[in-house]
């Protein structure tokens, strides 16, 4: 099977970490690159495989292909059930998807949304709205605070279990560098699971 990704975006790392937390190696899967900044997604080719031209993109060895981050996990959660990232139990997998969705659009969404509006990244393609990016990262460094409250109580985003919430969390806290997003020194909690998630050697996928 082939994932079709670019190596420094948020999405697919989020996939890389998922298989390496699953041990899911490249003897496993071969990763190919795809030049974003080119707009090689969007060629006919890659919106063959997915209409929407954007990775990653998971393509079977039957030629099925797989888009979305989260319908990619799915499948190798499926197929790969332990260690369990989406829960076990179903309070679990209804705790685990919650977090998991509110830290997508509150979160990685809006870091999203600052880089492609603020930055003019994508200007060949969309018309950037810089009110509208500023907007989305004061959004984001808001949920920061959210997310302190939350690890006040819980070692984990979901729970007392590592998922694919802080997979989520991580990937979009550290994509939120390149627009000046950080961790403040007052969010000590926000802090504490940070160093203790960048530690797990999926975090170097």
């Amino acid at each position: 099977m082939k994932i079709y990704e670019t190596k420094t975006a948020p999405n697919p790392r989020r996939v890389r970490m998922f298989l390496a937390e699953k041990g899911i190696d490249e003897s496993q899967v071969e990763y190919v690159q795809v030049d974003i900044q080119k707009g090689e997604n969007l060629s006919a080719e890659m919106r063959a495989k997915n209409p929407l031209g954007k990775i990653p993109i998971l393509e079977l060895d039957d030629g099925t292909c797989i888009a979305e981050t989260d319908a990619i996990c799915t499948y190798f959660e499926a197929i790969h059930p332990e260690p369990s990232l989406l829960g076990s139990t179903p309070i679990e997998k209804a705790t685990i998807s919650m977090w998991q969705r509110q830290v997508e659009m509150a979160l990685m969404l809006q870091v999203g949304m600052c880089f492609q509006h603020t930055t003019g990244y994508f200007k060949d393609r969309m018309v950037p709205v810089p009110e509208y990016g500023k907007e989305a990262g004061i959004n984001a460094s808001k949920y920061f605070n959210i997310l302190e409250r939350r690890l006040e109580l819980n070692e984990f985003i979901a729970g007392d279990t590592f998922s694919i919430a802080d997979i989520t969390a991580l990937c979009a806290i550290d994509f939120a560098r390149v627009v000046d997003i950080r961790i403040k020194d007052e969010q000590t909690n926000l802090q504490r699971w940070y160093d203790n998630v960048s530690s797990r050697a999926s975090a170097k996928a």
